[in-house]
């Protein structure tokens, strides 16, 4: 099903599936890409309890072995709708018998979306059921629509510091890190950056990225509490995707323990996971 919040600036829809955002407009213009499946059916899924691949897709915890697609389930599963009004939305998803057989933990997942102004906040809960740690990862993954010519568009990073990217190789990540070449803070989009796949960013090295067309700002994404990140667009798609994210892909020597999975998460008992990223509309 279908859900939308709007305010004075902005409206939004939701899909049940997947609690994802499908459309972000103003009365001028759409912000999200479409999911036209030639190049990526998807829009915004939310990435949980895992981000990117695992080493043969498996994962191991307390000598048992469990198996979890690219990015984890909850793209797949329909979530409830708890609370709504004009400018917000809560979408929930609880573990049951099904998770439970891929992911041995009890959890409720909240997204829920409030437009402020010209923003969309996205705010992750994450509430461990267990009685015991509770292991995982989550982020976003929203793909933006840049409808004119790919090298009109770049991107702006709000740091003078070197950046610095890990490759992919077989969906996992490399061990050595690249240096990332911008100028004034400015990185010209070109589809060659991707041939290999998504750039990963570690270590809480970029708080914010705001994309230009033609010098011009056209949105803002700030995600100033997580500490990784990925930029990714598939060969001649026009969209970019700017994904903050707590945890990512396996490396190449990963042990695919769990407990010692990098970049993974741990909730005690009951504890509750608090998170949020913007998008900002210029």
């Amino acid at each position: 099903m279908k859900f939308q919040i709007k305010n004075q600036f902005l409206e939004a829809t939701f899909n049940t599936l997947g609690a994802e955002l499908i459309s972000l407009k103003s009365a001028e213009k759409e912000y999200m890409w479409e999911g036209n499946p030639e190049f990526w059916s998807k829009h915004s899924p939310i990435l949980f309890p895992i981000i990117g691949e695992l080493k043969n897709g498996i994962y191991l915890f307390e000598g048992k072995e469990y198996r979890l697609p690219r990015h984890g389930f909850t793209r797949e599963k329909e979530f409830e709708v708890v609370e709504q009004s004009d400018n917000s939305i809560v979408f929930s998803l609880k573990s049951d018998s099904e998770t439970l057989k891929v992911y041995p933990f009890h959890f409720e997942l909240q997204i829920e979306y409030i437009l402020v102004e010209n923003k969309l906040e996205v705010h992750y809960k994450v509430e461990n059921r267990s009685q015991e740690k509770m292991y995982f990862s989550i982020g976003g993954h929203p793909a933006f629509a840049l409808p004119e010519n790919f090298g009109n568009y770049s991107l702006l990073f709000e740091t003078d510091n070197d950046l610095k990217f890990t490759a992919l190789e077989n969906n996992l990540l490399l061990e050595k890190t690249q240096n990332l070449e911008v100028e004034n803070n400015k990185l010209p989009l070109n589809y060659q950056l991707f041939e290999k796949d998504a750039l990963v960013f570690k270590n809480h090295q970029i708080d914010s990225i705001t994309i230009q067309e033609n010098g011009h700002n056209i949105l803002k994404v700030s995600f100033e509490k997580f500490p990784d990140l990925g930029i990714w667009t598939k060969m001649n798609a026009p969209f970019i995707c700017i994904e903050p994210w707590f945890g990512h892909a396996d490396g190449v020597r990963t042990t695919q323990n769990l407990e010692e999975k990098a970049g993974i998460q741990i909730l005690k008992e009951h504890e509750v996971f608090n998170s949020l990223f913007t998008i900002e509309i210029f």
